[in-house]
């Protein structure tokens, strides 16, 4: 069996960006992945700025002892100042441009106003309270690089330098559809022997959470002939066709002959739990003669295959097919982060697999262990806050230090 990092590695080795951006106005752009560059065309700030509300004065007249000085001008944030003469202070406000001239700021807590003039208690070092022009972005400097998923935060940065507009990747473009005689939609009676279609809504809403334009083909017949219409249809206009359930080799899972018949399928079965069985491979296009590998995506559409147990196909979505749509969105930076954190729990029985365990922060900071970590048990996948990724031939013993992965690092 696969390893869990070999099994990434080479999914994400056959990953080919999309082809194809589109420019649109920066509010519009979250979590849209930047095509090109943000190159600033103006220092942040633009000008020398006071840090507080106080007093801009030259550091040289205090040092004559000349304490008490005129107020020569008032500057409020976006109004333009004069030099300041010399043996003066102007009276100043946080954001506000400096005075040529000036060289200190003095808090206003360290001053006393008296009519037009003020004295001041303080004798400030040379710059003390300044912003300096370009402190935060030099004009010229790439901020945000492409291949960077635009976050509200790099939204206000792109602004902060004048990107009204901004130009990114197009969506990935992914077909979805399920088989199986058993599956009922909500809403539906339930028949003798069906189950309701969970993974459908685990499914759609996780790539909407990635900014996949998604079609949803809904539940395909138990029939080969059907399987593979499916497929070639959702072939045309997708960049990846993703099912779960039915590529394993009973007489009634017809995915994956209907996978190599329309293209191409390889089976991995990966030391992992839950999880282990992915099908991944690609289905031809309409005239296409066909390839012998994934990496001619002009001429294929990808294809991955997920378990159709709850939690397995959860889990194998967050950990394999998350960071393929991202490097197929253009993403550089796909590895979800990890954290160090205690277990505050026993699990002496090892796994020879890869266990990643839903797992919560308790408020101790520790982590508690859902009792049930069957692959059907879908309530853990809501309880918890993310998963344990547990080595191999690993007992878990209290105290110790596991490497815990966060949902929040996942699930956008």
């Amino acid at each position: 069996m696969l390893s869990t990092a070999e099994a990434l590695v080479t999914l994400l080795g056959a990953a080919r960006a999309v082809e194809g951006a589109e420019t649109l106005l920066t509010p519009r752009a979250l979590n849209r992945v930047l095509a090109v560059d943000v190159v600033s065309s103006l220092d942040v700030p633009p000008m020398n700025t006071s840090s507080m509300d106080g007093y801009a004065v030259r550091v040289a007249d205090l040092l004559q002892g000349d304490r008490r000085l005129p107020v020569s001008q008032r500057i409020p944030a976006g109004h333009a100042p004069q030099p300041l003469a010399a043996g003066t202070a102007a009276r100043i406000f946080t954001g506000a441009t400096v005075p040529p001239g000036a060289d200190a700021i003095v808090m206003q807590e360290q001053a006393e106003a008296d009519g037009s003039e003020v004295s001041i208690l303080h004798t400030p070092k040379a710059g003390e309270w300044i912003t300096q022009q370009g402190a935060d972005i030099r004009s010229g400097s790439v901020i945000l690089p492409a291949g960077t998923r635009l976050t509200p935060q790099a939204l206000g940065l792109a602004a902060s330098v004048g990107s009204a507009s901004l130009t990114v990747t197009r969506r990935v473009k992914v077909a979805v559809f399920f088989t199986g005689d058993e599956l009922t939609m909500p809403g539906e009676p339930l028949k003798p022997g069906a189950i309701y279609n969970s993974n459908r809504f685990t499914l759609r809403g996780l790539l909407e959470n990635l900014g996949c334009d998604v079609t949803d083909y809904g539940i395909v017949p138990d029939r080969l002939d059907a399987t593979r219409a499916t497929l070639r249809e959702a072939s045309q206009a997708h960049d990846l066709i993703l099912t779960c359930g039915g590529v394993s080799v009973g007489e009634e899972d017809h995915v994956k002959p209907a996978v190599e018949a329309e293209g191409h399928l390889s089976m991995w079965q990966i030391a992992m739990k839950p999880g282990k069985p992915l099908a991944f491979g690609a289905v031809r296009r309409a005239g296409s003669t066909g390839v012998d590998t994934v990496a001619s995506v002009s001429n294929e559409t990808y294809f991955i295959g997920l378990p159709g147990n709850p939690v397995s196909t959860f889990v194998t979505f967050l950990l394999f097919v998350r960071p393929f749509i991202l490097r197929l969105a253009g993403v550089r930076t796909v590895s979800p982060r990890a954290l160090s954190l205690r277990a505050d729990f026993s699990q002496s029985k090892a796994d020879r697999r890869n266990e990643f365990l839903r797992a919560r922060i308790n408020p101790a900071g520790g982590l508690d262990l859902f009792p049930n970590q069957s692959s059907a048990v879908l309530t853990s996948t809501v309880w918890g806050d993310g998963l344990i990724d547990n080595p191999p031939n690993h007992a878990i013993t209290t105290g110790e230090t596991v490497r815990f992965i966060p949902f929040s690092e996942l699930l956008g």
